[in-house]
């Protein structure tokens, strides 16, 4: 206390009785968060009980974050604690999806070694808002599907709706698969390799048939396969070509099937990207039905 014994403190008196610097408590003080309650007859700012209470608020939130011009509020009733902590959490929640979306994109950087280009494109890439993703996602599936009239409508809305639900909250892999399948969505490439796949299905499929029959197919694959398999039939065997009737029918265009078969390896990739982003557990790729497939076409192409 001052050698008055008035009961008011000196700015030195209250850094020693809190533990902040004489600086910090200047500095709170000419910023209007902590007023003097009266000056010393040498011009010395003093401040009583109540100003060492304020000072632990000041100090509080402060140390919880919150600017001074929130504190100051606060302090003058302007606004309650609470609403100011709401205000601040979702600031923080902001700053924390932003951190995130930097750590994840300086990962994948120093996993690829990237160039200051790629790195560029990238930190672009996992910024953009929903709408933006969605846009690429409906360049792409307006491309890949255009004048496809017979082509399965379940496909077409299917991939228009995968590939863009990144969480507010991604995690790092989330936001590499994401920033990997916008730039595999804009590749000339690869959506001339999904066109290819669509025409393949469509020119298989009854217009009258219901939406979803293109995966049907593969489902089939997989059921006749995986049973050919299981009975120790070979690619090379007879049997394996009964199986392939059965699967596609008599007088059917193989070379054209496996065609379509390659082209699906190419976009496996896609898939399992899209289940990343989504946090879903990779769709089974039945690798070694496919393989039993290409294999018998090739052993049996067809008569």
């Amino acid at each position: 206390m001052t050698d008055d014994s008035t009961g008011l403190f000196t700015i030195g008196e209250l850094a020693r009785a809190t533990g902040l610097t004489v600086r910090t408590i200047r500095f709170w003080s000419d910023e209007g968060a902590l007023p003097p309650v009266a000056r010393s007859a040498g011009g010395y700012r003093l401040y009583d009980a109540a100003s060492v209470a304020r000072l632990e608020l000041i100090r509080t939130l402060r140390e919880l974050g919150l600017g001074l011009e929130d504190v100051r509020r606060v302090l003058a009733g302007e606004r309650t604690v609470a609403e100011v902590a709401a205000a601040h959490v979702a600031a923080l929640d902001a700053q924390i999806r932003s951190l995130k979306v930097t750590r994840a994109v300086l990962s994948t950087v120093a996993r690829r070694g990237s160039s200051a280009e790629e790195t560029t494109l990238m930190n672009r890439l996992a910024r953009l808002s929903a709408a933006e993703r969605q846009r690429i996602v409906d360049e792409f599936v307006d491309e890949v599907f255009h004048g496809l009239d017979t082509a399965d409508p379940w496909i077409r809305e299917r991939t228009r709706s995968l590939g863009v639900s990144l969480p507010d909250e991604p995690s790092a892999a989330q936001v590499d698969a994401w920033v990997e399948l916008a730039e595999l969505l804009q590749k000339p490439g690869f959506r001339a390799a999904m066109r290819q796949m669509i025409e393949y299905n469509a020119a298989d499929r009854d217009p009258d048939s219901p939406a979803g029959s293109s995966m049907r197919f593969f489902q089939r694959l997989v059921e006749l396969a995986g049973d050919a398999r299981a009975r120790g039939v070979a690619p090379g065997d007879p049997g394996a070509d009964t199986v392939l009737v059965e699967l596609l029918g008599a007088g059917t265009d193989r070379a054209a099937v496996l065609r379509r078969l390659d082209l699906g390896n190419e976009v496996a990739r896609y898939r399992v990207l899209v289940s990343e982003i989504k946090g879903e557990e990779a769709p089974p790729r039945y690798q070694e039905e496919f393989a039993w497939v290409v294999a018998a076409l090739k052993a049996w192409p067809g008569r």
